[in-house]
């Protein structure tokens, strides 16, 4: 063959296969297309599938509402954890959306863990899979929605089509939650869909407030206790109750001077002669809202108040943080604190009476100590708490309570690691190494695993301890049975 005729033949051939792509692209664009324009109805379409992957339960909230409108704009559908599917499953679902958050640096729920490694780890015929994604995230760290992103990706590169772009929420953004619920319509045919309500926030009555570890060498940590203003609220053990820094203008003459300023520079417009001539009740509107923060409760609701665990944040220098700094410094007792209580299924207890392991660290003791009120009240006795902190003299939280638990047999067993208190640092993760052989006789029994408290250094060294003591697959399998659960932050 000569070479003008290699070179015309190659030439042919590179043109055929790039038609042959801009046709597939043509045709992707248009099924979008068609996909987005054309109305559903609950007779004759298979059911959109709602898969979430969840660490508080905010996703799969999220996920429950999206269920919902489809299913108001008359398109069937059906909720499904991530966990609950596989590569067949998901390649006869027609269509699918998916709500997916991102835990500590990039990771996936834990309850996803297994779909990672035994489906995305995989190859899948995704070819007839049209989806939409929403990705949850807090770009206040590195790998911002990593994991949304990284599922968005598997499912582009096994076939999967995109009904529209993937959405990418930060820290719960209003906006970005709007533009969801508009491809949500576009699904449905609707073309009008109700924004979700935001969270609604009651007023609760700051009652006590107390410094739990006085001395310590880290920072202080307050236990702090509010009622509703009005009314009764009902939570669980493993519940989170949501909170926003009081905005109120007239509160910032009571705040030093660096505190004043930075609330300030979230609350007010940035032309203070905008707030002229208003109402208190009309500046109020006018301000801009603060974040929310999240707390592990710590108590009970039949206790008649809930109770939380709050360190003090500060700044490296040294200005506190302004979520911590108005709960255990600035709000004055008996003050009303915007608070939401929210459910999180993930950390709620078992159902059954099981034994548990409770494990955690500093003001992970709230999620540990509401559940151990539970059970006490419940009579069940078979618990064992592993709990960590820089020193017994003055980190030993709540130390009244739980040696009291642990001489009624509330406590079968109590292992304590405190990191300052001999030269070698001694942490949670290696009181479970030494107890790894009681650990697999407690998990042989039926035993679920608790773990709450700081992610960083804390619930990834356990994670790993429990790995190596139990093994990676025999932990994937708990937490697919809900036997290991972490509310860890």
């Amino acid at each position: 063959m000569s070479p003008e005729t290699e070179r015309t033949l190659t030439a042919g051939a590179v043109l055929l296969a790039y038609v042959a792509f801009c046709g597939l692209v043509a045709w992707r664009r248009a099924r979008r297309r068609r996909l987005a324009a054309l109305p559903d109805s609950a007779g004759d379409r298979a059911p959109v599938l709602v898969a979430y992957a969840s660490q508080t339960g905010f996703a799969e909230e999220l996920a429950r509402r999206s269920a919902e409108a489809l299913i108001a704009g008359g398109v069937p559908a059906r909720i499904a954890p991530l966990e609950a599917l596989d590569a067949d499953t998901l390649a006869v679902a027609g269509r699918a959306v998916f709500i997916v958050s991102t835990t500590g640096e990039g990771d996936p729920p834990d309850h996803a863990a297994r779909f990672v490694r035994r489906v995305m780890g995989h190859k899948a015929a995704l070819g007839d899979l049209d989806y939409g994604l929403l990705a949850l995230g807090d770009s206040g760290y590195a790998r911002y929605c990593a994991f949304g992103r990284q599922l968005d990706a598997w499912l582009q590169t096994q076939g999967a089509t995109p009904i529209f772009d993937r959405v990418e929420v930060d820290d719960a953004d209003g906006g970005a939650l709007r533009h969801w619920q508009y491809h949500l319509g576009k699904i449905a045919g609707v073309s009008e869909v109700p924004d979700w309500a935001p969270p609604r926030f009651a007023e609760w009555r700051l009652v006590e407030r107390r410094e739990l570890n006085p001395g310590s060498p880290g920072g202080a940590a307050f236990h702090l206790a509010l009622e509703p203003m009005e009314g009764s609220a009902e939570w669980q053990a493993g519940d989170i109750a949501e909170i926003g820094p009081r905005n109120a203008i007239e509160a910032l003459a009571r705040f030093p001077p660096y505190f004043a300023e930075a609330l300030a520079d979230r609350m007010l417009p940035e032309d203070p002669a905008e707030l002229e001539g208003l109402t208190p009740e009309q500046a109020h509107e006018r301000q801009k809202p603060l974040p929310h923060r999240e707390y592990s409760i710590a108590s009970l609701a039949g206790d008649g108040r809930l109770e939380l665990v709050v360190r003090q944040a500060r700044h490296p220098d040294g200005r506190l943080g302004i979520g911590s700094g108005w709960l255990t410094e600035f709000a004055p007792m008996g003050s009303p604190i915007a608070l939401r209580l929210r459910s999180n299924r993930g950390f709620h207890a078992p159902e059954e009476d099981r034994p548990m392991i409770l494990i955690g660290n500093g003001t992970g003791i709230a999620g540990l100590r509401a559940h151990l009120k539970a059970r006490a009240a419940a009579g069940r006795r078979r618990n064992w708490l592993i709990f960590g902190e820089r020193t017994r003299a003055q980190d030993f939280l709540y130390r009244e309570e739980i040696e009291l638990w642990q001489a009624e047999g509330v406590l079968t067993r109590l292992d304590l690691a405190f990191s300052r208190d001999q030269p070698a640092r001694l942490y949670v993760q290696d009181r479970l190494r030494e107890a790894a052989g009681a650990l697999r006789e407690w998990i042989a029994e039926g035993a679920a695993i608790y773990v709450c408290g700081s992610l960083e250094g804390m619930a990834t060294g356990v994670h790993a301890a429990l790995a190596e003591a139990l093994g990676h697959e025999a932990l994937e399998a708990l937490a697919e049975e809900g036997r290991y659960r972490r509310d860890v932050y």
